[in-house]
């Protein structure tokens, strides 16, 4: 087995390619230096020099508000660069795994989105490029896995904990949205989860995230209390916080199908966030 890793330097891809190496499975990772996805052409002339037999494609356009302004940039990456990618897999016929995202649903009611729902509405810019990047990947492939996530975090990259714990440091209070609900997702822990799925042929949509149901208020109590910081934090709306970019009030995600294809869930997300600062003050 060789697993070629797009976006390997980001949270996720560098995790990706730490889990491989730990199961001795050969594995090729590439970012924009060794890969521009968005060059048609020096997709098909890496993927093909280095001939993997699967790939997990992590790379993508993240800045949620700053893809407002620069749509056609992250339409390149998200879309035409999964596109680029998914048409390879199809002539070399090996099986491909998209990493999506929650924002491909219009965030409205307060059921958890089942992976097979139909009614994909994206919200904002972002969002709907990786929808794109969802149809494309559908449209040429038999042999996929479409993997939603939310609220990620890992080591590498900025993330919500690493704010929160830094102004905490700094402030004794904050104020945090708590009208926004879903599950955070630690790249360590998804990591392991796309390592055991892309050795398996049971392809299909799912959405993965760590266990447990919160909204980024309670997730911000949560770190204050295990970081040890004492500060005070004050619920408010999110109209309290203007954004460039809509984000979904309901992130929630039904993780069943992962069960009843015999994958194991991630552990709660306390658990997950103990972890992370752990290794992170280390």
């Amino acid at each position: 087995m060789k697993v070629l890793v797009t976006g390997a330097k980001g949270q996720l891809g560098s995790d990706v390619m730490a889990e491989l190496a730990l199961r001795n499975i050969e594995a090729v990772g590439v970012d924009i230096e060794e890969m521009n996805i968005t060059d048609e052409t020096a997709v098909i002339q890496v993927i093909n020099e280095i001939k993997p037999t699967s790939v997990i494609h992590c790379a993508a356009y993240v800045a949620v508000d700053a893809a407002q302004d620069n749509e056609e940039l992250c339409r390149s990456i998200n879309s035409y660069g999964t596109e680029y990618i998914a048409k390879v897999c199809k002539e070399m016929d090996i099986p491909m795994m998209y990493i999506s995202t929650d924002y491909v649903f219009n965030g409205k009611g307060d059921k958890p989105w089942k992976p097979d729902d139909t009614d994909r509405e994206p919200c904002n810019v972002y969002g709907m490029t990786k929808y794109e990047g969802e149809l494309a990947v559908e449209k040429y492939l038999e042999k996929y896995f479409i993997v939603r996530i939310s609220w990620v975090f890992g080591l590498k990259g900025k993330n919500f904990i690493n704010t929160m714990v830094n102004l905490g440091k700094t402030r004794g209070a904050v104020s945090v949205v708590n009208d926004q609900f879903g599950s955070p997702t630690y790249t360590y822990d998804l990591a392991r989860l796309l390592v055991d799925m892309i050795q398996t042929d049971k392809y299909g949509r799912y959405h993965a995230s760590n266990e447990g149901i919160c909204s980024w208020y309670e997730f911000a109590v949560e770190i204050f209390n295990q970081a040890g910081l004492e500060v005070k934090v004050t619920p408010v709306d999110s109209t309290a916080f203007p954004v460039k970019a809509v984000r979904p009030k309901n992130s929630r995600m039904d993780k069943n199908k992962l069960v009843e294809n015999g994958f194991v869930l991630l552990p709660d997300w306390k658990n997950a966030l103990g972890h992370y600062l752990k290794e992170w003050k280390e």
